[in-house]
């Protein structure tokens, strides 16, 4: 699914001012309670779910396209062997069936049957779908278009380019898996720790006075103890996301699970 910058924008500032008012009902029912914070957490992932989704949908739609660009070019090169020019070529190669690619394939078409140069659609088409492999064919079709020649041995070459880049993306998300899962456990053994120091350790020194300083209570030891995993949470799946997938937006989603985990097992055994 394709997400338009318009739409990630109007759904970021709606989850903000919807946790804003989450919040603000927090502070007049519960505030200087403990469940304060839990308005405040639930606040903040209302704002996390929707960008995390529409990030997802937006990345998914895009590796798609990419993923269909090799087969485009390599009918644009059969096409162009029986003699088509490359706009005529172009327009019988979309008229095969490339997943999400194959709609704008048909807005080109489309725009150039309204008039349009079919170098000012191509370019369209690259701000349009925004992918690093597109931003970098288009150009070259455009210069092959200039050229002239037999501009159908370019894009064999670069249907295998396309695919050998599709490769080692893949085999770069393939290596970097163990690192991310090296995150995962490093976090769930922070969370296992914070819970046993807290029931073998901690209990038994708060409230105590050291020096006749007094050390905090259990009550604001667990708040401390949570903001901590919240936030090492959040981070954690951030740094696993640009590792992972080059985006620590895309991270957010690692972030949402950690987050809710932690969540969940100090509340539960805390």
């Amino acid at each position: 699914m394709k997400v338009s910058m318009r739409l990630k924008y109007a759904v970021t500032f709606t989850s903000i001012f919807s946790a804003m008012a989450f919040i603000l009902l927090g502070l007049s029912t519960t505030w200087g309670s403990r469940f304060f914070e839990d308005f405040v957490f639930f606040a903040f992932i209302s704002i996390i779910i929707p960008v995390v989704t529409l990030h997802h949908l937006d990345s998914q739609w895009r590796k798609a396209i990419d993923e269909h660009l090799p087969e485009l070019f390599r009918n644009i090169a059969q096409a162009q062997e029986t003699g088509m020019s490359l706009p005529k070529a172009f327009e019988e190669a979309a008229k095969g069936d490339y997943g999400p690619l194959t709609t704008e394939l048909k807005k080109i078409n489309t725009q150039i049957s309204w008039g349009m140069p079919f170098e000012e659609a191509l370019l369209a088409f690259a701000r349009r779908v925004n992918t690093l492999l597109v931003q970098r064919t288009v150009p070259l079709m455009i210069e092959a278009l200039r050229s002239g020649g037999r501009i159908e041995q370019i894009f064999d070459p670069m249907g295998k380019f396309i695919q050998a880049t599709l490769m080692l993306r893949k085999e770069r998300m393939a290596k970097t898996r163990p690192y991310i899962a090296i995150i995962y456990i490093s976090y769930f053994v922070f969370i296992l720790t914070i819970v046993l120091l807290f029931k073998a350790f901690f209990v038994d020194i708060t409230g105590a006075s050291i020096l006749e300083v007094a050390i905090m209570s259990p009550e604001e030891l667990k708040r401390s103890l949570f903001h901590m995993a919240i936030i090492q949470g959040f981070f954690s799946g951030l740094i696993a996301g640009k590792i992972g997938e080059d985006s620590a937006l895309l991270g957010l989603k690692h972030s949402l699970v950690m987050m809710l985990c932690g969540y969940l097992a100090l509340k539960i055994f805390l």
